[in-house]
């Protein structure tokens, strides 16, 4: 990882600047989300990952809120590493399993730190000597969770057929829509836009910021049959899949967010947070 502080400078949009700067040949890995979990700021990859190159470096993407939403070109950008879940836009549902990419040319140098059955050469042998599966294999552990993972093909389907430019684009219209309506309906009321304005560093989520974010979202998802989730320390986040997110749905939660902060809804919420929403 790079040294020094490269924290994001307004919470919305990546230190690109100062992380580039704190690259240099010291530098073994550089490990960083695609698209940003908090506000949805998406790293330029091919270009993070020239500089890291240039520096004798290694890149490890994860991928987990840019899969099936943005476009990935994990081979064009010459990335070397890269992990993601398929539970998201990849439509695998709860319990979905992970994923993981290892450029071709790195397969036969990495090792898995975690050796299983199933990462064994010639694994029905049962050797009792561990020795790792040529390629890809190498890197599985135990016993995929076959169930989950049939959920996943016609997943994956879906977005092939519906094609990845054409849900951007929609992606796109949408996450601008909420924007708008964010900019005419809830600016007003005490609502920042924590995600940037740019739809080109964006990924398919917006978080909006608020002083009373975590009971807003209690009441929007316990009476208001909206289901944002927060993410301290003060964004509601609403993830925009075109898949089936529908404009009306877009609508209709911002007016029903404009009502729990117009009539008070959320007062009757504890602002002591969970764990998670």
């Amino acid at each position: 990882m790079p040294r020094g502080n490269c924290a994001s400078p307004d919470g919305i949009h990546g230190p690109v600047e100062a992380l580039t700067a704190a690259i240099d040949v010291d530098t073994a890995l550089v490990s960083l989300s695609h698209t940003v979990f908090k506000s949805a700021y998406t790293y330029d990859m091919a270009e993070i990952t020239r500089t890291a190159h240039a520096a004798g470096a290694l890149t490890l993407w994860d991928l987990s809120h840019a899969a099936g939403a943005v476009s990935v070109a994990l081979n064009a950008a010459q990335a070397d590493l890269a992990v993601g879940c398929c539970y998201k836009y990849l439509n695998g549902g709860p319990g979905a399993p992970a994923f993981l990419y290892v450029r071709a040319d790195l397969q036969e140098k990495l090792r898995n730190p975690i050796s299983g059955w199933m990462g064994q050469k010639n694994m029905f042998n049962f050797d009792l000597t561990y020795t790792p599966a040529p390629g890809l294999p190498r890197f599985f552990s135990g016993t995929p969770p076959v169930l989950a993972m049939a959920a996943i093909e016609p997943g994956v389907d879906l977005l092939l057929e519906a094609g990845i430019d054409r849900l951007r684009a929609k992606s796109v219209q949408q996450t601008e829509y909420l924007i708008a309506l964010w900019e005419s309906e809830l600016a007003a009321l005490g609502f920042t836009l924590n995600s940037p304005r740019a739809a080109a560093v964006r990924g398919s989520h917006i978080s909006l910021g608020h002083a009373d974010a975590w009971r807003i979202d209690q009441a929007l998802i316990q009476q208001m049959g909206v289901l944002p989730d927060f993410r301290k320390p003060d964004n509601i986040r609403l993830g925009i899949t075109p898949l089936y997110t529908s404009f009306a749905d877009i609508q209709q939660a911002v007016s029903r967010m404009r009502t729990v902060v117009e009539e008070r809804i959320y007062a009757q919420y504890n602002a002591a947070e969970l764990a998670v929403t």
